[in-house]
């Protein structure tokens, strides 16, 4: 038998050091500004307090990724919501499972 773990360990996303700062400018330059930068200062407020408690980067480089993916994605929403496409009959999954009851 052998003490070493049968799968690998999942590596750590760890964003460059002044990531967190240019995400917070990009999150101010953006239209939604006025809703993201408060979400992502209170998150980020978060995370860092947990950082503090559990010596681990892990959660700061969570909110890091989590915001960079919605700044990336951003525009694909918009042009999503801006191309008219009417999802009003989307099968709602909670009314189905409620029927089945």
């Amino acid at each position: 038998m052998s003490a070493q773990p049968d799968h690998a360990p999942a590596t750590v996303y760890a964003p460059a050091p002044g990531a967190p700062a240019e995400l917070l400018a990009q999150l101010r330059a953006d239209r939604r500004a006025a809703q993201w930068v408060p979400a992502f200062e209170r998150q980020w407020a978060a995370a860092l307090e947990e950082s503090r408690r559990t010596f681990s980067l892990a959660g700061l480089y969570e909110v890091v990724q989590d915001w960079q993916g919605r700044l990336a994605h951003a525009p694909s929403v918009d042009a999503f919501a801006a191309s008219g496409y009417d999802d009003s009959e989307f099968i709602d999954m909670a009314e189905l499972r409620g029927r089945r009851r």
